[in-house]
């Protein structure tokens, strides 16, 4: 019983992160390499190999156009993951600072920050996303920037009660007493202690980027071809998919694989930085 019992502790702590980053790892490595590993050129046409199924030479097969899948999911692991990262990103930023003013400064500050939140919080994120993303043109940049301006509420809300708790510890109030001004108190001493459970709250908005950006890319809204994405490979495939079904099935397990491993991460890293939840 003993034994059992710290294998599950074990787990628990470490064997999901080692499976989260490992997956986190080699999807990351895949899009970094892309240039060197990818085996054609994603973009290129070749009508002498349509609809090829995967063999020795295009081991995922090919897509209507005769380009090569493999290479194209390469190359959409990069999209894809560069959205995750420069919009969680962005919507940290905008959270941690928004939160340490509210949570640091209380009263009035704190209630129109968080008003401000829960007007946000009204409207479903990702028909916001649909609606501005209608208004602008459907691009690499513009869906990083709107994903990030509409995913910040959850970070604020959290640095927010982090802050609100941390102001009243006795460091804070002796570096008050000691003449610190609010920038350095916010900074200095909150900030840094704020930073354990923003790191969790980070790992999974990757992964909640990722979807909404292959979302936006399979409706059309998102990266337009020929660059290509996890999601608009997906969408290439939908109308092939009773005669070529491996070009849906790869990126579809591709971003199937890439979530879970950051919410694996995500989890495990929420258990072994929350004292509360040590065993």
């Amino acid at each position: 019983m003993t034994n059992a019992r710290s294998f599950s502790h074990f787990w628990n702590r470490y064997g999901m992160l080692s499976i989260g980053l490992s997956i986190v790892l080699v999807m990351s490595l895949g899009a970094i390499l892309a240039p060197l590993i990818a085996p054609f050129d994603p973009t290129a046409i070749d009508v002498n190999n349509i609809l090829q199924p995967p063999s020795t030479v295009h081991l995922l097969g090919t897509d209507a156009l005769g380009r090569d899948i493999l290479s194209r999911m390469l190359y959409g692991g990069r999209v894809s993951l560069w959205v995750g990262f420069v919009a969680v990103g962005l919507s940290v930023s905008i959270g941690l600072v928004l939160g340490l003013v509210a949570g640091y400064f209380g009263g009035l500050t704190d209630e129109v920050i968080m008003r401000g939140v829960d007007v946000m919080l009204c409207f479903p994120s990702f028909f916001l996303i649909l609606a501005v993303i209608a208004f602008l043109e459907p691009s690499l940049v513009n869906i990083m920037i709107v994903i990030g301006l509409t995913s910040w509420m959850g970070v604020a809300r959290l640095v927010r009660a982090e802050a609100l708790a941390l102001r009243k510890r006795d460091y804070v109030l002796a570096a008050r007493a000691a003449g610190a001004g609010p920038v350095r108190i916010i900074f200095t001493h909150i900030l840094p202690n704020t930073l354990a459970p923003v790191l969790v709250s980070a790992t999974l908005g990757v992964a909640g980027a990722i979807l909404t950006e292959s979302s936006l890319s399979f409706l059309g809204l998102g990266v337009q071809p020929p660059m290509p994405s996890w999601g608009n490979i997906l969408m290439e495939g939908k109308d092939v998919l009773r005669f070529a079904p491996w070009i849906s099935f790869y990126p579809g397990f591709a971003i199937l694989l890439t979530v879970l491993g950051y919410n694996l991460a995500g989890e495990a890293l929420r258990d072994l930085l929350d004292p509360r939840l040590r065993q």
